[in-house]
């Protein structure tokens, strides 16, 4: 899907959390660029914040090779916002005298100073840990089972998958960044505990986004803890010591470092009680483990697997549609009643609840048959992801899937 895309006459801008391998990714789809500008590079970085016109001087005393346009790869490009207004010039004065694929791995700087994003000259994409057709389960899965959110590229892909097959305790674990799962077993925890220091701390910290860092790093502590539970502002505001708009930056710093997400409340219900409070989840459980500093260990995850295991039924979920377009959300009422997720897709709504068991029942699915009768869609169909391990049809409308055929 990519590969094609970035044949495209545009200027490409890829976005996504540190490790999620999105130079790793680039280097297997594009040739080696004629011009490389890494801005992650301390000397780099100053040069061009200096100077960010100098971009336009080395690209035009580029030689293109033939008819093929010379290569700009930039990486972190948000360190120097002025960096787009340099790439602007030289694709207004000649659209297909270069090529340009541009890397970031925060929008924050880019909001914050409004940065030119290149309106119509742009092509905006996304990369986010592995997805499970990238990283298959160990489990044999069955052909033509239907999912409540089918992966929006072919799985019948011949090429080799570059990763290993996990099982779920193992990826409730480590999460499912790229560098994690392809690192041996002994190193995935110490990589995770620095990948939650150096990125979430230092990161925060060397962008000087923080003026009181004792309560952001209490904050995230928390925030890790609470994941994949209903924002609540002001008990986090008591905890950490800070105002509830200073709590509701800090969360929206992780969503514009693209190492968390929210996921609003579904409102779209002829029921009246419906709460109206969005729920906040880590992109990677084992990011959230190492954030919360938690002991990165399958025991802490087997102790209380249920909440980590609807955890990564969301963020399966959140990636997928991020791809294939789409919106995810949860439903709770005030007397209690919950459906874990509700898909929006392709103008359908599909209820999804998560459930740590080998034997669902048809009592599992009493809220979802609640919300599929007051859907107008009656062909509409509800799912409940579990450990069982074959698909079950609890119901004409409600499908048990083991968790490895989501």
């Amino acid at each position: 899907m990519l590969a094609e895309k970035l044949k495209k006459p545009y200027v490409h801008i890829l976005f996504g959390a540190r490790q999620t391998g999105k130079s790793t990714l680039l280097k297997t789809l594009i040739p080696k660029p004629d011009l490389f500008i890494d801005l992650s590079n301390p000397e780099e970085r100053s040069r061009y914040l200096a100077r960010p016109g100098d971009l336009v001087a080395e690209c035009r005393a580029l030689s293109p090779a033939g008819r093929t346009p010379p290569l700009v790869f930039i990486d972190e490009v948000q360190a120097v916002p002025e960096m787009f207004n340099a790439v602007q010039n030289l694709y207004d004065g000649d659209k297909h005298g270069w090529r340009f694929i541009l890397c970031g791995s925060s929008a924050r700087k880019l909001r914050q100073t409004g940065a030119n994003m290149l309106p119509g000259r742009s092509m905006l994409h996304r990369l986010y840990p592995l997805t499970l057709a990238e990283h298959p389960s160990t489990e044999h899965v069955a052909p033509n089972i239907e999912s409540p959110l089918p992966f929006p590229w072919d799985k019948k892909e011949k090429n080799p998958r570059p990763f290993p097959a996990w099982d779920l305790f193992t990826r409730l674990t480590y999460g499912e960044l790229p560098g994690i799962v392809t690192a041996d077993k002994e190193d995935r925890a110490g990589l995770l505990k620095s990948y939650a220091i150096i990125h979430l701390e230092e990161e925060i910290r060397r962008e000087a986004l923080i003026k009181d860092w004792g309560a952001f790093t209490r904050f995230l502590q928390l925030a890790a803890m609470e994941s994949g539970t209903l924002l609540n502002y002001a008990n986090i505001s008591q905890h950490v010591g800070v105002s509830q708009p200073t709590i509701k930056s800090y969360y929206q710093l992780l969503e514009d470092m693209f190492v968390g997400f929210s996921v609003p409340a579904f409102s779209k219900s002829p029921r009246k009680n419906l709460l109206s409070t969005p729920k906040f989840f880590f992109f990677d459980t084992g990011v959230r483990h190492a954030a919360a500093r938690l002991e990165i260990t399958q025991e802490i995850v087997k102790a209380n697997p249920g909440p980590v295991f609807e955890q990564w039924v969301g963020t399966e979920l959140w990636k997928r549609l991020q791809y294939s377009g789409g919106t995810l959300y949860h439903l709770r009422t005030k007397d209690g009643a919950e459906i874990d997720f509700i898909v929006e897709h392709k103008g359908r709504y599909v209820p999804v609840e998560v459930k740590w068991t080998e034997h669902p029942s048809l009592s599992d699915a009493r809220h979802i048959l609640r919300f599929l009768d007051e859907s107008p869609d009656r062909k509409s169909k509800g799912y409940i992801i579990c450990r069982c391990s074959k698909p079950m049809l609890l119901h004409d409308r409600v499908m048990a899937l083991p968790w490895f055929h989501l």
